[in-house]
């Protein structure tokens, strides 16, 4: 999910569940139960959950099961199952199915590695940064000029902190060493024009959200100095995740609850499964099927009908297209005069 920006005085008077702010600042409870494990593993636990956990999170597969992938898929299940949606932006989709595969054609033939895998990089953290301002800045009600500082400092930051980790073994010492300082000037930075443009903010809820995103970046960076990289990404991840399916369910039940108009929702009702667990449900057993079995079935079939096997084909090229797909279209999807926003309303 990647909203430009909601307001809290959004209504929708004939449905019953609205997503909750309150709950949306509840899940930036992840930062300090982060911290104190990360102080509790240096003080007592010498240093256990560092040296165990992985060092990338996506080498982990429980990780990539519970983070990530779900809610990529959850929001490309939503497009694609309704009809209505599907029509409305059909347009769009076989565009940016083009320009994918023309882009990384000529990306993997023209540049680097870690030319694309910066480029994706930039994408992804724009992505997840710009849903959290997009929902904070209606709640603060901010100024265009102060969302796209704060966005824009957060987005350069968080940057330096995922090349800092995700490339951190094919780095030089002198690289690693100027992204840690640029990192640090982008908190830095960050959090001094968060303290001048705190006065924008004029309640005290607000500024709970308005301050909440300013620590999602500094934890994150903290935890990356403390080589806690698992929990380093952990931080937004949770944050972003978690977000994108209150959302989503919220969504899908305002959408579904009376009358199925899907043939998702109408196979579940005559199964009298609640409308909350089907997206979820159904997108974590996606997910866990298609990175335990995707590519070992895919190439059972290629291998059958072609006698060649391909490199990561469900787990790298279709997942990436569905994560790109994702990230383009959630800025569409979620404006203010989409079809989805009918189906969403917000509570204090």
């Amino acid at each position: 999910m990647s909203a430009s920006s909601v307001s809290i005085h959004d209504t929708l008077c004939d449905q019953k569940q609205a997503v909750s702010f309150r709950l949306l600042l509840g899940l930036y409870g992840i930062i300090p139960v982060c911290l104190a494990l990360q102080c509790f593993d240096h003080w007592f636990w010498q240093d256990f959950l560092k040296e165990n956990l992985p060092s990338n999170p996506f080498h982990f597969v429980l990780f990539q099961i519970l983070f990530g992938t779900p809610h990529i898929i959850a929001s490309n299940i939503v497009l694609v199952s309704n009809p209505d949606y599907l029509k409305h932006y059909k347009h769009h989709i076989i565009l940016m199915t083009v320009a994918i595969a023309i882009a990384f054609g000529l990306g993997n033939m023209l540049l680097p590695y870690w030319v694309l895998f910066i480029l994706v990089a930039i994408w992804t953290i724009y992505h997840v940064l710009k849903q959290q301002y997009g929902v904070a800045r209606g709640v603060c009600q901010l100024p265009e000029s102060v969302f796209k500082l704060l966005l824009t400092l957060s987005v350069a930051t968080g940057v330096a902190i995922y090349i800092g980790i995700f490339l951190r073994n094919s780095l030089a010492a002198d690289q690693v060493y100027w992204i840690k300082h640029a990192a640090a000037m982008g908190c830095l930075l960050l959090l001094v024009a968060a303290y001048v443009n705190q006065h924008s903010v004029t309640t005290p809820f607000g500024r709970w959200f308005y301050w909440a995103n300013v620590f999602l970046v500094l934890s994150s960076f903290y935890l990356f100095l403390q080589q806690h990289y698992f929990m380093a990404v952990l931080v937004p991840r949770f944050v972003h995740d978690a977000t994108a399916y209150v959302f989503y369910v919220t969504h899908d039940y305002n959408k579904h609850h009376r009358q199925p108009q899907n043939f998702i929702y109408r196979y579940a009702a005559r199964c009298n499964f609640h409308v909350f667990i089907i997206l979820p449900v159904i997108s974590f057993s996606l997910t866990f099927v298609l990175l335990a079995y995707g590519d070992d079935v895919a190439n059972f079939i290629t291998r059958y009908l072609w006698g060649v096997e391909f490199y990561k084909i469900i787990t790298l090229g279709f997942l990436g297209y569905l994560a790109l797909m994702h990230y383009y279209m959630e800025a569409l999807t979620w404006q203010k005069d989409s079809p989805y926003r009918k189906f969403i309303a917000f509570s204090k």
